[in-house]
């Protein structure tokens, strides 16, 4: 967990790659002046009962965009591609709590429930997580 270093970031993103290869993940990224501001991804769904399902993950936005409009620019994008891919239903989940769980909720995410112990932060603490939907 901690330290989280740039190498640990590498692997993590290269490990991506071949799902962003063949399209079943889509990473969106906002740069300032040629500096990364955030990302956000989108995973598609892979059973075959889901083909109307997209999962978001890796929402983050560096703590210098913050509360400017970034990720709000983000999850426009994606849920713009996620609807001209013909995608009906977006899910995600995200530490319960967080100043995250009322920014979703303004962009029209509806609250499912919450999982307690579900994730370890970089601390090492067992954090609660909220789940969220969309209907595109």
């Amino acid at each position: 967990m901690l330290p989280f270093t740039a190498a640990d970031a590498k692997v993590y993103w290269r490990d991506q790659l071949p799902a962003v290869e063949t399209g079943r993940k889509l990473v969106f990224v906002a740069c300032e002046a040629g500096v990364i501001a955030g990302t956000v991804t989108l995973d598609m769904a892979w059973a075959p009962n889901q083909p109307h399902r997209g999962d978001i993950s890796k929402m983050l936005v560096h703590s210098a965009f913050r509360r400017r409009g970034v990720g709000r620019l983000l999850l426009s994008a994606l849920e713009c591609e996620a609807r001209h891919r013909g995608l009906t239903l977006l899910t995600f989940d995200t530490v319960s709590d967080s100043p995250a769980d009322l920014f979703y909720r303004s962009l029209g995410y509806q609250f499912v429930g919450r999982i307690p112990g579900y994730a370890m932060s970089p601390s090492g603490r067992m954090d609660d997580t909220s789940i969220f939907y969309k209907t595109l």
